[in-house]
This record gives structure tokens, C-alpha cells and sequence, in this order.
């Protein structure tokens, strides 16, 4: 299946023709916005706790029952959002999430579904008032309900309308807001979070407002000393290095024996180009050139550099026991770094490392049989009807229980076309063996 947009067409339309086609996409992509709810609904309703059996249900790892949505919607069996998601080709996650909208505005929001089922609202706009409402009893929904859903139809500016929508929320069930905010009060934390790219990454302190100020303050009073000792450093630039030399100055650093630690990986030059700066790879971040690793770990001596031999993935050797040794998990670690289950996004470093073929039924634990999964993946593999095989080490090849398959490698989820669109089915087989260099 390929694109019919015709550019050279498009081209040839005047301005008001062109505007009028742009603006019935954007009909039909409402469309099929709400399409996709009612599939999800439908979904939902086609796996109801009732098809459970309660004694298998009991046992430990199986299939229970969950509620995706608020008060007031049914539950679903708690699988079942793994294929749906895989066939939209999102995270399990993130089906689970469209999952539980749906239900929430078929079943809580009625207002605010009909506006979106006559394409007045955006699915965008009801999907965040079924999110934040979801702690809500049916009726106070039904509340949030009748005060947003006039108003959700794009005539006010987003922030105005997430405003509208916290405070119709906070107005619904004023007791539940005081005890979020005491909650929020205790969930204090100062850690990094999501790393981004550029050798950059970030690190937040959440606490109440008072004390962010407080901080904040401090950090401009450092950073305001050194701009005017080290005119270099000015801005944020000089905030952050600031408060870096006070931290290391305090001797909090190093606290308790800890330091902090970085696992890069540098490659041999391209023999091809042998003068140009190579990429490196740094561990839970991503691809840095040699030049920042110079630029950051080694001018000032910040960083003190323990050289390691490479681990050589190829040897590996199995061991008989099930319990995989941490030389394994390190090797899997490097090889497959992300969850091997379609479209899944978890890179966390504590992942289950999951037989592929199972050790009980011949499976050996070595490399080639091994690939990291979350505990729900790891479940849904065993007890959810998934069929998958690793025909090459880090090339795992899924099939969900409806037959449809995925290729999941280090580059990411592919899924493979059926072979009744032959046309695509064949190249992307070509595709795949030129990529695994292998011939037909």
C-alpha cells in the first residue's frame, strides 16, 4: 500500500482549491480519529472479564481482569491491549491508554462523545478531559462532563481549555484535590529523567513552590558570583556550572562512596576515513562524537577514564542452568538494549532477560536465546498466546495470536506485510535479507 497523494497535482490547484482539499483531509482525519475510538471501544467490548475462567485467572503471571477506564466503565481482560496496540503500532501502553478513553467517553462523558462522534470536537481535546477526570466517580464526570464540553471545540486557545478543564475537575470533588495536593506535597524527588541528545540530558527537582524559589534564588546568587569573577559563564550556562562547583566544592558528589559513572563505548576509525571524528555511544543516552567526549570527560580532568576490553559478543559461552550469569545479561544488555515486545519503548536497565525458546523445553541459556521484556510483556508471551522466535541473535520474529507478524531488531518493530499484498510482502523480504546479507 503506497501513498495516492499526487504532488505534481496539488501543485497545479489554485490557492482556494488547495486550502479546500487540505481542509477536507483534516475532516477526514477526524474521521478516522473517531473510528479508531469506537474500534477501541469495540475492542473492549469484544474482551469482557467474563471470558476469563476465575481458577486460571487466580494463578500467579496469568490474565486478570482490569479497569482501563473510570467509575462507572467495564472491565477488560487485561491482555487483550497488547494485539490492539501492535496492529496501530504503538506501545501496549499507549493501546491501553486509547483503550481506557474510549470507554470513559462512551460511558462517562456522553456530551462531550456525541460532539466528537458529529466531528465538532477534536479526539485530542476529549481524550485529555477523559484523562484528568478519571479519578472521578460517574457523577462527578458527568459534571466535568456539562461544564467543558461546550467549549472544547477549539473556540478557545489550548491553554485556556486545560485550564477550564482542571479547574471543572478540581470544582467536581474538592475533598479528592485537597488530598492530591497532599500527596503531591510527599512526592518530592530531584533525579535525572529522559535523556536527550547532543551529549545533553536533564535533571529536575519537583518540590513545592516555596522551595523551588528557594533554590532558584541560591543558583542565581552562584551563578550571578562567577559571571562576575569568570566573565565566560553567563546565563544558564553559568547557573549550571555553578551550581556544579558548589555541589563538588561541598563534597556531595562523592557522597557515601558513590561517583558518578559513565559506560562509553568507542569504535575502531573507518578504515575509509580514518580522519574523521568517530561516534561514540554513551550507555542510557545515546550517540555522542569523540569531540564531546574530549570536550566534556577530558579537558579539565573532570572525569577519571578506566579503559575496559571489549566484550566480545560472539564469545559468550552457555551455561546449562536456567539462572542467567550477569556476564550474559551484560552481553544481552549490549546487544538487545531496549524491550524486544512490538513497538515497546522500555530501555530500563532492570528488565526481565527472557528465554526465547524456554529452558525447560530445550532452550539454552546463552546468547541467541535471550532478549530483555518488562513483567507485562514477559506475561503476555507466556500465557496470551504470542509465538516468538529469535532466528538470528537480536532479530526476534513475533506472531500475535490473529497471525499477524513483527521483526524486532536493534533498529526498532517492523511489521511484516500479510502475503496477500504480495507486492509489499516481497520488498520487504528483499529489504530484510540485504539488510541480514543473506540471499533468498
Amino acid at each position: 500500500m503506497t501513498s495516492s497523494v499526487d504532488l505534481e497535482q496539488l501543485a497545479e490547484l489554485p490557492d482556494g482549491e488547495f486550502l479546500d482539499e487540505l481542509e477536507e483531509t483534516g475532516v477526514r482525519e477526524r474521521e478516522l480519529a473517531v473510528k479508531k475510538l469506537v474500534m477501541a471501544y469495540a475492542w473492549a467490548v469484544r474482551h469482557p472479564e467474563q471470558v476469563l475462567d476465575p481458577a486460571e485467572a487466580a494463578r500467579p503471571g496469568r490474565e486478570k481482569a482490569r479497569r482501563h477506564g473510570g467509575d462507572g466503565t467495564p472491565t477488560v481482560t487485561e491482555f487483550a491491549a497488547a494485539a490492539f496496540a501492535a496492529r496501530l503500532g504503538i506501545t501496549t501502553w499507549a493501546g491501553a491508554a486509547l483503550i481506557a478513553d474510549a470507554l470513559d467517553l462512551q460511558h462517562r462523558f456522553p456530551v462531550l462523545w456525541e460532539r466528537v462522534r458529529r466531528l465538532e470536537v477534536r479526539d485530542s481535546y476529549a481524550r485529555f478531559v477523559a484523562r484528568r477526570a478519571r479519578d472521578l466517580s460517574r457523577e462527578q464526570a458527568a459534571y466535568v462532563d456539562a461544564r467543558v464540553a461546550e467549549s472544547a471545540d477549539g473556540r478557545i486557545p489550548w491553554s485556556r481549555f486545560e485550564a477550564l478543564v482542571e479547574g471543572a475537575v478540581v470544582a467536581a470533588d474538592v475533598d479528592a484535590a485537597r488530598e492530591r495536593e497532599e500527596r503531591a506535597a510527599r512526592a518530592t524527588f530531584a533525579k535525572r529523567i529522559r535523556t536527550q541528545a547532543d551529549g545533553m540530558a536533564t535533571f529536575m527537582i519537583r518540590a513545592d513552590v516555596a522551595t523551588i524559589e528557594q533554590i532558584d534564588t541560591a543558583v542565581g546568587n552562584l551563578a550571578e558570583t562567577l559571571g562576575d569573577a569568570e566573565p565566560e559563564f553567563a546565563g544558564d550556562t553559568a547557573r549550571v556550572e555553578a551550581l556544579r562547583r558548589a555541589l563538588a566544592n561541598a563534597g556531595l558528589a562523592g557522597a557515601k562512596g558513590r561517583s558518578a559513572t559513565l559506560f562509553v563505548h568507542v569504535y575502531a576509525p573507518c578504515p575509509a576515513h580514518p580522519d574523521t571524528d568517530e561516534i561514540a555511544r554513551v550507555e542510557g543516552h545515546g550517540a555522542v562524537t569523540e569531540a564531546w567526549i574530549r570536550r566534556v570527560l577530558g579537558e579539565d580532568a573532570r572525569a577519571t577514564i578506566k579503559v575496559q576490553p571489549v566484550l566480545d559478543l560472539a564469545d559468550r559461552a552457555p551455561v546449562d542452568a536456567y539462572e542467567i550469569p550477569d556476564r550474559h545479561r551484560r552481553a544481552v544488555r549490549l546487544l538487545t538494549p531496549a524491550d524486544i515486545f512490538p513497538f515497546a519503548s522500555c530501555t530500563d536497565g532492570t528488565m526481565q532477560i527472557d528465554h526465547t525458546l524456554a529452558h525447560g523445553a530445550g532452550g539454552e541459556s546463552a546468547l541467541g536465546n535471550y532478549g530483555p521484556m518488562t513483567t507485562q510483556h514477559h506475561r503476555i508471551k507466556t500465557h496470551a498466546g504470542w509465538d516468538v522466535q529469535q532466528p538470528y541473535p537480536g532479530v526476534f520474529l513475533w506472531r500475535d495470536p490473529y497471525g499477524a507478524l513483527y521483526l524486532v531488531d536493534n533498529t526498532g518493530t517492523r511489521t511484516v506485510p500479510r502475503r496477500r499484498d504480495q507486492q509489499r510482502y516481497d520488498l520487504f523480504m528483499d529489504r530484510l535479507r540485504a539488510e541480514l546479507q543473506l540471499t533468498a
